[in-house]
């Protein structure tokens, strides 16, 4: 382990610290398997697009300084920067704020890491990295493993007709123009191989990107290397939950760690501001945060930004709201599948110490826990747009999250992917 100079957390603090990071819970049980029987031989490739937070990140040191004593200014080789639990305990978390967080150069209006640090995403084409997001494989850190592990008990092969496509999650689509030329190289390689076209799947960001990265390309070429599009809890019209990121920071009220010293990291990443609840969406009327002096809604978010003392968000915004801002229709099949019944924050009211102190109140709504019901419904828009079957599967009282270790998920897939 690198970053730190420390020991080894308890189990306990592990729990904790992932519960502050993701804000989530995830079901000890994994899924029943659909059913053991294989697909058919000719079943087609998959690809794999996760969400935010949703794959391994890797860091090198060589610092000029550090915050703290006990962090390293320089390592040898690379080490897990995200998702390793030691490094997100009081302290030692400094560090890691300081590594992983984005320096946004409003002049050129693109990130950059702080100086010295070296970040890479590890394992693209495999599957590894979205599986487990812990390199060690704890079942805390578990991702897409259930899922591939279903792929592989129905003739799949990790690395070979399953593979991953892990990106910097920090970023918006306009700053990984490298990683959508090597998605594409990666789906006509498997399209070739496999004689026919590929499956992408995606999870809650995930499906922001992958909408962005089938919007730039021509039809022809969906037509030729997309059979589907399988989307599962996507944000497709933002989340009130960011709103409480940016302002307060967010740590699930776990005390450990306070969720102001999280907020200038959350801050800095910029699909943080990328998912704001969108116009297309929400209504101008409805307030999303609401202060003794003003109530804020999605048509406020200049004032927001200023008010909460993170003007370069106002920037940040306007760079990354016209991506997929238009929902224009992705122009190959979509299967779209979202949880509902979990209550899921669509308001915060705070008292006079706001922005600097947590929400006094916290109104809910609809939708998964994470995304708002009438967010993910948001690709219903699609039907009678494109020439391609758009369906929509409503998941009732699956969590953002557990919704990938769900049967009904599972054998929805299976039967996509095992179909003649």
């Amino acid at each position: 382990m690198a970053g730190w100079h420390g020991t080894t957390v308890s189990s306990m603090l592990r729990v904790v610290c992932l519960l502050l990071i993701f804000g989530y819970t995830v079901g000890k049980n994994l899924h029943k398997s659909a059913d053991n029987e294989s697909c058919q031989p000719k079943r087609p490739p998959v690809v794999i697009i996760p969400g935010d937070l949703g794959n391994q990140l890797e860091a090198k040191l060589d610092k000029p300084s550090v915050v703290h004593y006990i962090c390293y200014k320089k390592t040898d080789a690379f080490f897990t920067l995200w998702l390793n639990l030691e490094l997100l305990v009081p302290v030692a978390i400094d560090c890691w704020i300081d590594n992983i967080r984005l320096i946004y150069n409003t002049t050129t209006h693109s990130t950059s890491a702080p100086p010295g640090v070296d970040i890479r995403v590890p394992g693209f084409g495999k599957t590894f990295s979205v599986e487990y997001l812990d390199p060690s494989k704890s079942s805390l850190g578990i991702y897409f493993f259930s899922l591939v592990q279903a792929f592989v008990e129905w003739g799949y092969t990790r690395d070979d007709d399953v593979r991953g496509a892990p990106y910097d999650w920090r970023k918006a689509p306009n700053e990984n123009k490298a990683y959508f030329l090597a998605l594409q190289q990666m789906i006509e390689e498997m399209a070739e191989k496999a004689g026919g076209p590929v499956v992408l799947i995606a999870h809650s960001m995930g499906n922001m990107y992958t909408l962005y990265f089938l919007n730039h390309q021509p039809q022809a070429w969906k037509d030729r290397y997309i059979k589907s599009f399988v989307a599962l809890g996507a944000p497709w019209g933002g989340v009130v939950k960011t709103m409480r990121v940016v302002t307060s920071g967010d740590n699930d009220h776990i005390p450990v760690i306070s969720p102001l010293k999280m907020r200038s990291q959350q801050r800095s990443a910029i699909t943080t501001t990328w998912l704001f609840p969108y116009a297309h969406t929400w209504p101008k009327n409805q307030v999303l945060v609401q202060t003794p002096t003003y109530n804020y809604t999605v048509a406020d978010y200049k004032r927001f930004f200023s008010d909460v003392g993170f003007n370069e968000g106002w920037q940040i915004r306007q760079d990354t709201e016209p991506l997929v801002s238009d929902l224009d229709p992705p122009g190959v099949a979509v299967h779209c599948l979202y949880g509902s019944g979990v209550p899921t924050p669509e308001s915060f009211r705070y008292s006079d110490k706001f922005p600097n102190a947590e929400p006094v109140a916290v109104g809910t709504g609809d939708g998964d826990g994470t995304v708002n019901l009438r967010s993910a419904t948001q690709c219903g828009r699609w039907v009678g747009r494109q020439r391609q079957p758009v369906k929509l599967l409503e998941l009732p009282g699956n969590e953002h999250v557990n919704m990938l270790l769900n049967y009904t998920t599972v054998a929805y897939i299976k039967t996509l992917l095992c179909s003649p």
